[in-house]
């Protein structure tokens, strides 16, 4: 009884979230044009933000937010570097990125309508399959970071099964040594009992307490290309602690 229960719910609250996600992204969408193609950056920014807390009202979400040690001022610029559980994992960043950033996604979301003119104005696309496409993405975002506009990269390239944590890749690592920039941390617990990728029917859906971690600023100064792969084990090693503490070891 309580499957058929939760058949019935899952669906019918992911709609509601999309609606509450389709609904005042439209509404919005003559502000956000605005901003970008005036590329008023800082103002996308702030609507995203703006646009985040309206979808977590409507949806009954409510992120917690902590810091591994006491809440700072994210330093700008920064390669900001998520663990990658759910789309709610992009959703929540503007609550915890206190400026102007960019994300990284997959090239696909060029072809979504209206999303995609974030991807031509001001977010950076990648095309994961073509070693030239991410050489180019990864340069842009390198572009990005010299104006000074901090870039969130989820370093698994796509979604975990359930809040495991893959291998990491290295350009985001890459790019902090070359340009730097701290690098900050983020780990998001739980998004995926809120939101699961996978199927319409049988993936988690609900309402509820999400719950991100904030990691301290590492810095990359004075490192050369021969540190990325301690850095990215500092990263990883940060992240699975955390994991493991919410989790447990079996995580």
């Amino acid at each position: 009884m309580i499957k058929l229960i939760q058949h019935i719910i899952r669906p019918v609250w992911k709609l509601w979230l999309i609606l509450w996600f389709a609904i005042p992204f439209l509404i919005l969408f003559p502000f956000f044009y605005f901003a970008l193609v005036t590329k008023r950056f800082h103002l996308v920014w702030k609507l995203k933000r703006f646009w985040a807390r309206i979808i977590c009202f409507g949806s009954f979400l409510y992120p917690v937010i902590r810091y591994s040690k006491q809440k700072y001022d994210l330093p700008c610029p920064c390669v900001v570097i998520p663990n990658h559980t759910s789309y709610l994992d992009i959703v929540f960043s503007p609550f915890y990125v206190d400026h102007t950033a960019v994300f990284m996604g997959k090239y696909e979301l060029l072809k979504a309508p209206l999303f995609k003119y974030f991807f031509v104005y001001l977010d950076i696309p990648v095309n994961r399959k073509s070693i030239t496409g991410s050489h180019k993405a990864f340069a842009e975002a390198g572009k990005k970071i010299d104006e000074g506009l901090s870039v969130i990269i989820y370093p698994e390239g796509t979604i975990g099964h359930r809040g495991k944590l893959k291998a990491f890749k290295n350009g985001a690592f890459k790019l902090a040594i070359e340009k730097q920039v701290p690098v900050v941390p983020v780990v998001n617990y739980n998004n995926w009992w809120f939101l699961e990728n996978g199927g319409y029917f049988k993936s988690n859906g609900r309402p509820g307490i999400p719950r991100i971690i904030v990691g301290e600023p590492i810095s990359t100064k004075g490192m050369t290309e021969k540190n990325m792969e301690e850095l990215k084990e500092k990263v990883h090693t940060f992240m699975q602690s955390e994991l493991e503490t919410f989790y447990g070891k079996q995580h």
